[in-house]
């Protein structure tokens, strides 16, 4: 593609999501544009050492070294390729460094990312200092042209993309890529009226995040035999694990809780209450019933599923019996006795699925040992479809967690299960009673603490009620 055309195309369609030029005929403009490169193909010296163009804060000069961030394109100057990125100017920060630390930022040009696409992205959007290595191997080998170039901004560039304009049948495909970027660019500079959000939202990339479905669950538990469904509260951890027993013959079911011990879940005696004498009777466990039943019906698939597994003390809860969960069971030569039941293995038809609260901190550490004998699902807070599932809320919920919250953070966001309601009174009394409390507890144990402020606003735009009094 020609170097003008891709100019002219990149221009018009930023100014469809509401770029406005800043100029001195209009100082009112949201955008400076820079271009450093159409015009100039015959300077090959110039041109390899600096061209670009793109789109800069309206706060910088028209001209030399800038602050922040932009949406910067590097030509090549056969016109076969381009690089575009989400990129500082050389003066570092000025205006933007809170955005940098935003992780919504960096989630939101992460969704560029297709398979099979040249792009590349830093952990840390507000890191200056390193280079984005993988980009300078991507160019250093195949796109000469532009290595020097990107060699002087390669510290400067926490989000890029390599379009190859080598063949026409290609153009369509990268121009659509390119709006892509441009979209979500004009998404952080809230470059859009109301009208040309619309445009924007219809080419920001598709939230890429997957859920994890009861079929699917089930094809793994088969085959890795214990898996533990991890995440915040109302995920549905429960409610997948309870659909999947419907495929099971014969299920058992255990919550463990901080009083859970060996003789609860494995084996042990107990006091005989009401007679003269003491006596003691043996008490079995749920683990001993579920490979008791397993023995005894080796032709059917047994089902044992532990609520909130990491509630219990788990080293004095399993005991000897954790050298039994091992998904490879077949070098096993030690013998575990469980009460009358002498094992090496856990049954072949036996199956265990575990579910673990990622919000409480609370509760016990789940050491490496065991993390190595299961399988760990995670289930992500995720739209429904159900007529009572109120959809506006989890969306306020949910951009508030894309925006703020750290990767381990994201762990606490109220699962779909808080955002069913019959109606709007009873959301607003779950908002009152169960989220808000909810929140104030993360708050208190310093979690999302950027976020804070915004929270309150919401909770008092929505019902009236502070946050805090």
């Amino acid at each position: 593609m020609k170097l003008q055309n891709l100019f002219d195309q990149v221009i018009a369609f930023a100014q469809e999501c509401g770029m406005e030029q800043k100029t001195s005929g209009n100082p009112k403009g949201n955008t400076i544009i820079r271009d450093n490169a159409t015009g100039k193909q015959n300077n090959q010296e110039d041109f390899l050492k600096g061209a670009y163009f793109g789109f800069i804060r309206d706060e910088e000069e028209y001209s030399g070294g800038y602050h922040d961030y932009s949406l910067v394109f590097f030509p090549q100057i056969d016109d076969k390729a381009c690089v575009v990125a989400f990129g500082v100017g050389s003066l570092g920060f000025a205006n933007d460094y809170d955005i940098a630390t935003l992780p919504w930022v960096r989630r939101q040009f992460s969704k560029l990312r297709q398979e099979g696409s040249k792009a590349y992205f830093k952990n840390d959007f507000s890191d200056i200092e390193n280079s984005s290595l993988d980009l300078m191997a991507e160019i250093k080998e195949n796109y000469p042209q532009l290595k020097k170039v990107i060699d002087t901004y390669k510290k400067v560039l926490p989000a890029s993309q390599v379009l190859d304009f080598s063949e026409e049948t290609k153009d369509e495909e990268n121009l659509l890529t390119i709006k892509r970027w441009i979209a979500t660019y004009a998404l952080i500079r809230n470059w859009a009226n109301k009208t040309q959000m619309k445009t924007v939202k219809k080419f920001l990339p598709q939230d890429n995040r997957k859920q994890l479905e009861p079929k699917q669950i089930d094809y793994i538990l088969r085959h890795d035999k214990f898996v533990v469904l991890q995440g915040a509260p109302g995920t549905g951890k429960t409610y997948s694990a309870l659909e999947v027993a419907k495929k099971y013959e014969i299920v058992q079911f255990e919550q463990f809780h901080a009083e859970t011990t060996f003789s609860d879940f494995v084996y042990g005696i107990r006091p005989v209450l009401g007679v003269d004498k003491l006596l003691y009777e043996p008490n079995k466990g749920v683990l001993y019933r579920a490979i008791k039943a397993a023995q005894d019906n080796s032709n059917k698939k047994v089902l044992l599923i532990i609520d909130e597994i990491n509630r219990a003390n788990l080293s004095n809860v399993l005991g000897p019996v954790f050298y039994l969960f091992e998904k490879n069971q077949s070098n096993h030569n030690y013998t575990i006795n469980i009460g009358d039941i002498p094992l090496t293995s856990i049954p072949e038809n036996l199956f265990v699925i575990a579910t673990m609260n990622t919000a409480d901190r609370s509760l016990a550490v789940v050491d490496f040992a065991l993390r190595r004998r299961f399988t760990w699902l995670t289930l992500r807070p995720h739209k429904i479809q159900k007529p009572d599932f109120q959809e506006d809320y989890y969306d306020d919920f949910d951009s508030l967690f894309q925006k703020y919250a750290t990767d381990d953070e994201l762990n606490l966001q109220p699962g779909q299960s808080y955002f069913i309601a019959k109606n709007e009174d009873e959301m607003k009394t779950r908002l009152e009673y169960e989220i808000m409390p909810l929140m104030k507890e993360y708050f208190n144990e310093g979690y999302l603490l950027k976020a804070k402020d915004e929270f309150s606003n919401y909770f008092y735009n929505k019902l009236g009620v502070l946050m805090y009094e």
